[in-house]
């Protein structure tokens, strides 16, 4: 199977000399095509030809018409199926397409592409997710099948949109021609868009059971949580692997549901372990790993692991902790087991100056309390990367020295993980 060619798209700030220098840059981390859309570019802010001597270009009609110099240097011209007026393009450049506004059964796409689209032009329909639902991940999966039916397997590509789409969008990566993906950072093209990092990773570490001739696609794994670009785990596991960013109020009880029989696991980090503790009917108070089993998951708690690890590291017998998420449950339940005596505190409690041991449980993007101070106490950072550097910045300005645990932490989790996923069914 061939994959997806990768669509990274010039980001509206970016302009002349600076647009090459993204051209550049995104060509080295594994892009194939850059876009240049009319709604985020005027005609004279960038320079066609040149971006096309440093990358494929995709140009895009979305209101303002495309300038002649772009559709010149252009690999593909994407002009809408329904809203374009005309479809026209030079020979072998057109990328007919159309952005749903809601979502659509099967019939009502098909009828959608009862048009005439010039023999070898690119397909890509677009529509939003909709409610959660593994008949509507199928439904997405059917509408691919049969416009690749019509039109040919090397010409469709379907994008699915939405807070919560990434993980359906990669499902639908695996069948499409192209896969539009985002660099990182703050700006995205669209919702739902995964990481340019993780879709090269996933080309180029193939899974290692390759699939007889005519048969489905590769389940995947991922990481479910929020604020999770830093995320080391898509580094050590077996792909693909796909960091599915979502918002803190995402429902994500119904995206597990949903992606049942496309993902055989998930690493689950903050702020989802205690919700899907519940949704799974775990006797845990929180969870870290989901593993399918068949028509449903299990789901196990391996942070217990990273906990005894930092415990011992620590090596103390009575230890405060600072916050009390998923984290904390895992610390709870291996303290006797290393004879540790834990404080929990909460924010609201914390007023005079702490001292000894600790470990920092709360994510990066919590504020600790004003009233946070330490009296040369040793505190463990269970973060790692950019977060924990900032944890230990602020562990070390409010008077503690941190510990930089959180590798530790996260290796001797994830090597059991692993070994839970060998026996998804």
């Amino acid at each position: 199977m061939m994959s997806a060619r990768r669509v990274v798209t010039l980001p509206p700030t970016l302009r002349g000399p600076e647009a090459l220098r993204f051209a550049t840059d995104v060509r080295s981390r594994g892009a194939d095509v850059l876009e240049v859309r009319t709604d985020l570019h005027p005609a004279e802010a960038v320079d066609a030809a040149a971006l096309a001597g440093i990358l494929d270009l995709l140009v895009s009609e979305r209101g303002t018409p495309l300038p002649p110099a772009w559709v010149a240097a252009a690999r593909w011209v994407d002009r809408d199926v329904v809203h374009a007026g005309a479809l026209d393009a030079p020979a072998g450049k057109l990328l007919a397409s159309h952005h749903s506004e809601r979502p659509l059964s099967t019939e009502e796409a098909l009828r959608l592409w009862d048009v005439a689209i010039p023999t070898g032009a690119l397909v890509k329909h677009v529509e939003p997710v909709g409610e959660l639902s593994q008949a509507r991940v199928a439904v997405l999966l059917e509408t691919q099948a049969r416009l690749r039916a019509r039109f040919g397997e090397g010409r469709v590509t379907l994008l699915a949109m939405g807070p919560v789409a990434l993980p359906i969008r990669a499902v639908l990566a695996q069948r499409n021609v192209l896969d539009y993906v985002a660099l990182g950072g703050d700006w995205k093209a669209a919702p739902g868009q995964r990481l340019l990092a993780d879709a090269v990773r996933e080309v180029k570490y193939p899974h290692p059971v390759p699939l007889p001739e005519g048969e489905g696609v590769v389940t995947r794994l991922g990481i479910l949580g929020t604020s999770i670009a830093h995320s080391r785990s898509p580094r050590i596991h077996r792909q693909p692997f796909d960091r599915i960013d979502i918002p803190e109020d995402a429902p994500v009880e119904a995206l597990v549901d949903a992606l049942l029989p496309h993902y055989r696991g998930f690493a689950v980090t903050s702020p989802f372990k205690i919700r899907l503790a519940r949704h799974t009917g775990s006797p845990l108070d929180a969870i870290n790993t989901l593993v399918r089993r068949r028509d449903r998951w299990e789901s196990f708690n391996t942070d217990t692991e990273g906990a005894r690890t930092v415990l011992e590291r620590l090596g103390a017998r009575d230890v405060f902790v600072l916050g009390d998420g998923g984290a904390s449950a895992a610390i709870r339940s291996v303290a006797p087991e290393v004879g540790c005596q834990l404080r929990f505190l909460k924010r609201a409690e914390i007023s005079s100056p702490l001292a000894g041991c600790g470990i920092w449980t709360w994510p990066d993007r919590i504020t600790p309390p004003d009233a946070l101070r330490f009296e040369g106490a040793r505190v463990a950072v269970i973060a790692y990367g950019a977060p924990a550097r900032r944890i230990a910045a602020e562990i070390t300005r409010r008077g503690g020295s941190p510990l930089m645990l959180g590798a530790a932490w996260f290796i001797a989790q994830a090597r059991r993980q692993r070994a839970l996923w060998e026996t998804a069914s």
